[in-house]
């Protein structure tokens, strides 16, 4: 793999929209703090966070197309093949086949989750995510009409990787909150 630099560079290439960048980086600080709780590689999983979604202005958000073409564009870049197969994968709607191994469902269910904790600290007062707490993520996974967008099976295979829904919770919050102010927060 190249440097963390190169990639961030690759990303800003490919997308302009700045809510998009800190949904990326939201999504790489996602899959740090996952690869400390199951031992995988940071630098690969963290990079697969920050790629996933570097496909998105070119393929105009079409559902299926995205995440295919992001694959393919990374093919050249350095990247691990289990890199490239999870952003593949991220969106099941482009792909005929499911997501099946743990770094692919950590992938789905970590950027997922970065949506729905964006839209429930910008109910906030102060708009914080150091302030959302995860008893309000949750509770706000029930609610259907709140950040309807969000996929929330994809948020639920957390489970599928053994991490209660609380719990995946938490851990997305604690690594976000270091990293609020970069995302726009």
């Amino acid at each position: 793999m190249k440097p963390r630099d190169h990639y961030l560079r690759l990303l800003h290439d490919h997308v302009s929209n700045p809510k998009m960048i800190a949904h990326c980086l939201a999504s790489e600080a996602v899959m740090k703090a996952l690869t400390r709780r199951f031992g995988e590689n940071e630098e690969a999983w963290g990079m697969a966070g920050l790629l996933h979604d570097i496909d998105v202005e070119k393929t105009g958000g079409d559902s299926l197309r995205h995440g295919p073409e992001g694959a393919a564009m990374l093919q050249d870049e350095g990247l691990p093949a289990d890199v490239l197969d999870a952003i593949r994968l991220h969106n099941e709607k482009a792909v005929r086949e499911k997501r099946s191994t743990l770094f692919q469902h950590a992938l789905a269910a970590g950027e997922t989750v970065t949506g729905l904790i964006f839209a429930v600290a910008l109910v906030y007062p102060d708009k914080k995510i150091s302030s959302v707490k995860t008893k309000s993520v949750t509770k706000r996974m029930k609610e259907k009409l709140f950040a309807a967008s969000v996929n929330r099976d994809a948020i639920l295979e957390c489970e599928q990787i053994g991490i209660p829904l609380n719990e995946f919770a938490a851990l997305a919050l604690e690594a976000l909150s270091p990293i609020e102010e970069e995302l726009g927060f």
